[in-house]
């Protein structure tokens, strides 16, 4: 297909697809599915060679947020029946992390539901950062707090924080219609403050909340443009309780599309299969490795993931490796600092097509459980309600965490 060989040659290249060819991969056929999983894992391959890298949540502040987000379990009015707790203390959040870097994860994620962080809120994540990192030489913590205010990013940073988290969703033409009480704006000024920080950051979109193929690429575009090192890619879960409860919109074959789409117009950005993967993409998860290069280990936010060992045996299964704490994720050029991705340069390779040896945060949208049965044919075709499942074990809970 002309299409498919002139993305993979854009790709290896970090030169970006029109807007065009971008739509013209989420228009691709069932049929042609192989195809474009198979030509986006060559752009995949190029950068970032078989490496998964595995990031562990740790949810600091559950539910009790005053923002108004269609699509979260812990919104405004969200009736949904989920874990609600106030901080967790550093040393609480820390043995929360352990479990997930026991697991195998390089990087932790400590998100709090809210608008947005207080300073003392920031002294408090500050505190949690530097128990994590001196007990855990190597690790990468992330920070997911919402809209941050003038300073707070630098704050975090000298608390030790490697990243910071805030995902754009969708469209700007879109956004009004799933939150009211921020704006697009303001989520792309917070990433803006992580960056000029000299934090990495973060930003993604969540799928399945009834946009078009349109507002998808306007979305990418606009995080191309933003330049994060990493994109999640959050599959909405359809939480009961929330508005966007009925909108069971994706298949299997669309989310693969989607990830397709989302590695040729940022080709050498970390991308990672976020929320919902269990429940969209379910037995073709190991497909979408061929796409992103990164996954969250266990558990969400809100909601219960596969097991942690399932997806060791799955990336292994797949033939892919479980990337290490000394090795870097991203390309050289990027992992040096950083550059905007235009231009032709490309990160060192050995001859197995493996990007040169390091970097993220999650956005609202949550995953689900993965049955451990086979479903009926007929049944698999419609939503698969009995996948969600509410998190009742980790951080919050007396349980043992899932990693």
């Amino acid at each position: 297909m002309d299409l498919l060989n002139t993305l993979v040659d854009k790709g290896l290249r970090r030169e970006p697809p029109t807007r065009d060819e971008a739509l013209a991969v989420l228009a691709t056929s069932d049929d042609d599915l192989l195809e474009v999983v198979a030509a986006a894992g060559k752009v995949r391959r190029h950068w970032f060679g078989r490496r998964v890298k595995l990031n562990y949540l740790v949810n600091l502040k559950s539910g009790l947020c005053p923002e108004d987000c269609s699509y979260c379990s812990q919104r405004l009015g969200s009736r949904a029946d989920i874990l609600k707790y106030t901080w967790l203390k550093p040393e609480e959040a820390s043995e929360a992390a352990a479990a997930g870097l026991a697991g195998g994860a390089k990087r932790v994620c400590l998100v709090a539901s809210g608008r947005g962080p207080t300073d003392r809120d920031v002294d408090r994540v500050s505190e949690t950062i530097r128990a994590i990192k001196e007990g855990n030489e190597g690790v990468e913590v992330c920070a997911c707090l919402g809209l941050l205010s003038d300073g707070q990013a630098e704050r975090l940073r000298e608390a030790g924080a490697d990243a910071y988290n805030h995902n754009l969703n969708t469209s700007e033409a879109t956004y009004g219609d799933i939150t009211t009480t921020h704006t697009y704006a303001d989520r792309v000024d917070t990433v803006r403050k992580a960056h000029a920080a000299g934090l990495s950051a973060c930003s993604g979109l969540i799928a399945g909340m009834g946009e078009s193929d349109e507002d998808l690429v306007d979305v990418v575009f606009s995080l191309r443009e933003l330049d994060p090192d990493s994109v999640p890619v959050n599959f909405l879960i359809p939480f009961e309780g929330t508005p966007l409860a009925k909108e069971w919109n994706l298949t299997p074959q669309r989310c693969l599309r989607i990830l397709a789409m989302v590695r040729f117009v940022c080709p050498d950005a970390e991308v990672r299969i976020a929320g919902g993967r269990e429940v969209h993409l379910r037995t073709m998860q190991p497909l979408a490795l061929h796409l992103a290069n990164s996954i969250f280990l266990g558990d969400y936010l809100t909601s219960e993931g596969q097991a942690g060992r399932a997806d060791l045996e799955m990336i292994a299964d797949a033939g892919f490796e479980v990337e290490g704490t000394d090795e870097v994720t991203l390309p050289e050029h990027r992992a040096g600092g950083g550059c905007h991705p235009d231009g032709d340069g490309r990160g060192s390779t050995d001859g197995d097509g493996r990007g040169s040896t390091d970097g993220d945060g999650r956005g609202s949208a949550d995953g689900g459980v993965c049955g451990s049965a086979a479903a009926p044919a007929a049944r698999s075709a419609g939503p698969r309600t009995d996948l969600v499942a509410v998190r009742r074990r980790g951080a919050g809970t007396d349980l043992a965490p899932n990693a």
